[in-house]
């Protein structure tokens, strides 16, 4: 095969950054995501919305390798992950934030951060104190400075708000050098000031770090992403731009109780 046929292949597998082809999920007599397909280009910033039990967060632990598909192929940049188990996943660069946080609460901001990081890196059963120069610690402050919580770095996380916790669940995730995210409700439970921050972080990620958003809260998921899929019944039901899902009669009576506003 000449290079460059190989070239092409490579530039057409990579071109999304995930590929769901006929992905189902079973539980005894319940399907809980049936005949899913669902492409999502490299960089690209995808709600996923939908009522409670459409699907959603099932169709993310299939993502993520947490539940094995009963059915279908899921592939990332290319390569079938579709029976990876999650480890390898995160260490192809896909990375996850949860509805509930899990963090080191009794650690400071600094120090989530710098595990999260160290534990991306070859180094990371290393004891030895890192030095001022050392790498990891350059990127620990980099990330701080990202999802804004510089002014705060050294204080414990069990005394955070929880829009600042869910802050530093998103500096987490960026450890490592990720290559898509997948962000499960980042703004539940976030003040309204607290969602505006939210908001800047998404918006200012590198445009070469893609994500899909569950998020219930539609002015955060309308203003974050560029194409939108809507949910139901375990199924893709709509797929669209923010304005033509917001605008969508079947949407809006199903999910939105009218016009969203």
């Amino acid at each position: 095969m000449s290079s460059t046929r190989i070239d092409r292949i490579s530039s057409a597998s990579t071109a999304h950054a995930l590929q769901l082809e006929n992905v189902g999920r079973v539980f005894g007599a319940l399907a809980a995501v049936a005949d899913v397909d669902l492409d999502v280009k490299a960089g690209e910033r995808r709600a996923v919305l939908g009522a409670n039990g459409a699907g959603k967060t099932t169709l993310f632990n299939l993502i993520t390798g947490d539940f094995a598909p009963t059915s279908g192929t899921i592939r990332f940049f290319g390569e079938d992950v579709t029976h990876l188990k999650p480890h390898a996943r995160i260490r192809r660069g896909l990375r996850r934030t949860y509805q509930s946080s899990l963090l080191f609460k009794q650690l400071s901001v600094r120090d989530n951060i710098y595990l999260s990081v160290r534990g991306a890196t070859g180094n990371r059963y290393s004891m030895l104190r890192p030095r001022k120069d050392d790498p990891t610690v350059a990127e620990t402050g980099r990330l701080v400075h990202a999802v804004h919580l510089d002014t705060i770095a050294d204080t414990p996380v069990g005394s955070l708000s929880h829009g600042q916790q869910r802050q530093l669940e998103l500096g987490m995730a960026l450890s490592g050098a990720p290559r898509f995210l997948l962000l499960d409700e980042p703004a539940a439970g976030l003040s309204p000031r607290e969602r505006g921050e939210l908001i800047q972080i998404l918006n200012l990620l590198p445009a070469h770090i893609g994500y899909i958003i569950i998020e219930h809260d539609l002015d955060v998921a309308l203003r974050v992403s560029t194409n939108v899929t809507v949910m139901h019944n375990g199924r893709v039901f709509k797929h669209g731009t923010p304005d033509e899902i917001e605008a969508d009669p079947d949407v809006q009576r199903i999910y939105l109780g009218g016009k969203h506003g």
